[in-house]
């Protein structure tokens, strides 16, 4: 069965009522995907009728997501105008709440960072943090012009499922624990800076932003897996996003592994810098504080390399066992560390899938991320302006 990829330019069949948009989109992704088509090119690329091409040309151009370049003479016939994308024709911010880390930027439409903030600490505190990112999206909204505020398209939140109940793991007292429970910060946050705040997994938002990262022809299956603090994880399924009932699906790190004891573990438990910091304890060595890119990694061997053997075993049987479920051909593997210790994570997963049986399917391809430690924010900036300006989703479209 032959499936649209998640990019896919041509226009679709729908209702009139979302034909509009749809068609709307449909043009702006041949503009972003083919900057300086022009447009009988466009026409052609998408399949719509050279007269709807030019309306909806003028109607982006007239917000300022498109303008129009040079007009390429020495060709027959009236010289060819290209379009590209507006760069600054919309902004989002994007906000990743880490189990042990913060990190919020502003981008544009066409992926500049305007301005990005870092911050590590010991465990998430719900007021705190509900301060800081409202201070800081108050700081970074700034950063656009006045004339462009209303290009402003929120701020996407990607935060793990579940502080509440597993803050504890990484040492938050009880009077933390009950302030993540009886807080919404999605709706906090929206209170207090007036922008409109898109709730996601901070696993979905990571591997959307891989998705996008990744260099044409893209995957239209794939698993994403970060080794954090815990385990973030994204599937896509036939080119989308695949976020389940709840926006929390694909938390791959539940699933339940064999450790080296050959006893039944979560993934989360084992292939973590969470399970590191455990490994650590009891050879009476503390886990470093802050940013784990900064941490001495050669001072706390042999036990890194133990943990990175016993990352590879679990994950993957993690990657083998999803893959048998949602038949997908690629699997992407990063985390937190330096790239060198990444490296070495991805080649053990590499060895140990090689190593593993397969039935029905075949094994799928191991690659490392690109983005790293900051996919997640990244991600939670990029998916809204997809929703609001690409995607031909039903849910997406307005009536």
């Amino acid at each position: 069965m032959k499936h649209q990829t998640t990019f896919q330019p041509l226009a679709r069949r729908m209702a009139v009522s979302g034909l509009r948009q749809n068609n709307e989109r449909a043009v702006l992704t041949v503009v972003a995907t083919a900057p300086g088509s022009s447009a009988a090119q466009i026409a052609r690329t998408t399949g719509l009728g050279a007269q709807s091409v030019s309306r909806i040309l003028a109607d982006l151009e007239s917000v300022g997501l498109v303008y129009r370049g040079e007009p390429q003479r020495g060709q027959r016939g009236q010289p060819a105008i290209p379009i590209y994308m507006d760069p600054n024709g919309a902004y989002c911010v994007g906000c990743e709440i880490g189990w042990r880390h913060m990190h919020i930027l502003i981008r544009n439409l066409g992926g500049e960072i305007l301005g990005e903030h870092k911050r590590h600490y010991a465990y998430p505190d719900a007021d705190e943090i509900l301060a800081e990112v409202v201070s800081l999206t108050k700081l970074l909204v700034g950063l656009v012009s006045s004339e462009k505020s209303e290009r402003i398209l929120g701020v996407g939140l990607a935060m793990p499922s579940g502080i509440a109940r597993n803050a504890h793991l990484v040492g938050a007292p009880e009077p933390v624990i009950q302030a993540w429970g009886e807080l919404d910060l999605a709706a906090e946050v929206q209170k207090a800076t007036q922008q409109t705040v898109f709730p996601f997994n901070d696993g979905n938002a990571g591997c959307w932003a891989e998705l996008a990262a990744y260099p044409t022809p893209r995957p239209n299956n794939l698993a994403y897996i970060q080794v954090g603090t815990f385990l973030g994880a994204g599937l896509i399924a036939d080119g989308r996003l695949w976020e389940g009932p709840s926006g929390n699906s694909a938390n791959l790190g539940s699933m339940v592994v064999c450790d080296s004891q050959g006893q039944q573990q979560f993934a989360h438990l084992t292939a973590s810098i969470y399970a590191l910091e455990k490994r650590l304890a009891s050879a009476g060595v503390s886990l470093p504080a802050g940013n784990p890119s900064n941490w001495d990694w050669d001072g706390m061997e042999p036990i890194v390399s133990e943990w990175l053997e016993e990352a590879g075993i679990a994950l993957a049987h993690v990657i083998i066992n999803t893959a048998a479920v949602m038949e997908f051909g690629t699997a992407i593997v990063d985390g937190v560390m330096p790239r060198p210790i990444v490296e070495r994570l991805v080649e053990k997963v590499k060895e140990r899938v090689a190593l593993s049986p397969v039935l029905t399917t075949d094994r799928p391809s191991i690659v490392i991320g690109r983005l790293g430690a900051d996919a997640p924010a990244r991600g939670a900036a990029l998916k809204p302006m997809f929703r609001r300006l690409f995607s031909r989703d039903l849910a997406d479209l307005e009536d």
